[in-house]
């Protein structure tokens, strides 16, 4: 149980990361993000977010979009909840 909150922590710092003004950081970090967000969450539902994570921190624009928190949401509440409700049926 733990481990998860170290994980929420970890997205927390990864999506500040983001977020550093510095000229050219999106260049070199989008790519970063994207392998981050694999090693973190397997699966397709990792593959798929280290492409948002990708597209995202590629347009500095769309740097406030918290992906690493977003996917710890999905991955330790939304997805427990559908699952619960199928063991439940």
């Amino acid at each position: 149980m733990k481990n998860k909150y170290k994980k929420l922590g970890l997205s927390i710092i990864l999506d500040a990361v983001g977020l550093i003004p510095i000229p050219f950081f999106d260049a070199v970090w989008a790519p970063l993000s994207a392998y981050f967000m694999t090693k973190m969450y397997k699966g397709k539902e990792g593959k798929l977010a280290a492409i948002i994570s990708f597209i995202e921190e590629a347009f500095a624009v769309s740097d406030v979009l918290p992906t690493f928190t977003i996917m710890w949401i999905y991955t330790y509440i939304i997805k427990k909840e559908k699952q619960e409700e199928i063991i439940e049926i």
